[in-house]
């Protein structure tokens, strides 16, 4: 099957979500340029590492005085709360995500691609864009301002998840958990 790009510069909106309840939750990067809505399933911890990177990046261009970085921090992130858009169809799910910067354009670059066929993360320096046998991809071109807000949400969404065990640092389900911390025995 020939690779499927999905492609936004920029999108009308670009976040990060999840749908089912904490422990069982799947995490979502949805993009949408007016009725066209694509999303892809990525892991809880690609999520946060995302955010962070790209909060590093904007600190970056801020310390390096890029002006669209710059007025973006001086403006409130817009907090977008709304649910995911429907419909809520997975197009691929996420093996490596890539960041970047575009000078030029003044747009952050962020690129997920597929996982192989076999799971494992192909290298997005050894994948050729022009290649029509590549995984999937999606690419989207972000203004400053709506990195911040994806890292605002972001930082929301993977904070609602399960607290911590506060002996070992695993999620605590409802009921409580087996704590290893605890020599097995059960932890409310």
């Amino acid at each position: 099957m020939s690779r499927r790009r999905y492609l936004f510069d920029p999108p009308e909106r670009f976040v990060a979500g999840t749908v089912g309840r904490p422990g069982d939750r799947t995490f979502f990067l949805q993009a949408r340029d007016g009725p066209r809505v694509v999303s892809i399933v990525l892991e809880k911890v690609q999520v946060a590492v995302l955010a962070d990177r790209l909060g590093e990046l904007l600190s970056e261009l801020e310390r390096r005085g890029v002006a669209a970085a710059e007025a973006a921090k001086a403006a409130a992130p817009s907090d977008d709360t709304a649910p995911l858009d429907e419909p809520l169809n997975e197009a691929f799910r996420a093996g490596s995500l890539t960041l970047g910067w575009d000078g030029d354009a003044e747009r952050i670059l962020v690129e997920a691609r597929a996982q192989s066929e076999d799971g494992e993360e192909i290298d997005p320096d050894e994948d050729d864009d022009e290649d029509e046998d590549g995984p999937d991809l999606l690419r989207v071109r972000i203004t400053a301002d709506a990195a911040r807000s994806f890292v605002a949400r972001a930082a929301r969404i993977v904070g609602a998840g399960r607290p911590p065990c506060p002996l070992c640092g695993a999620p605590l389900d409802p009921q409580g958990h087996i704590c290893p911390r605890h020599n097995g025995h059960y932890v409310n």
